[in-house]
């Protein structure tokens, strides 16, 4: 699917997504990613959510987002509550969905220019 929001000003957009991708500016990427307007960490190394440990959150800690959308993959799953105790600790929001809502939600806060992270597993 494409999306064609404004998406604000920054430097990383999701553009599309699809069945074992997603579309950042002119790049299809077919692994697990965490897009901000400024910054792309690619690859991020968890590949499913059986891989997911508190580890692999650091990396977004020290992006100091308002909020962390999750995308799981295909399919709406929820990770182990004992991952997401740090999030709270830190006053971040988190939301978890699939990867194709998280890729939506994504631009539409993007439009809103808030400072939104994306931690998007392809599975």
């Amino acid at each position: 699917m494409e999306l064609n929001l404004d998406t604000g000003e920054g430097q990383y957009h999701i553009r599309g997504y699809g069945d074992g991708f997603i579309q950042i500016n002119d790049e299809k990427v077919d692994h697990s990613v965490i897009v901000t307007a400024n910054k792309l960490i690619d690859p991020w190394l968890p590949q499913s959510l059986t891989e997911l440990n508190t580890t692999h959150f650091l990396l977004l800690f020290d992006l100091n987002p308002e909020i962390v959308l999750l995308g799981t993959g295909r399919h709406l799953a929820f990770p182990n509550p004992a991952l997401l105790a740090d999030f709270y600790e830190k006053k971040i929001g988190i939301e978890i969905m699939d990867t194709a809502a998280a890729c939506r939600t994504y631009a539409v806060l993007m439009s809103e220019e808030r400072k939104v992270a994306a931690a998007l597993l392809i599975c």
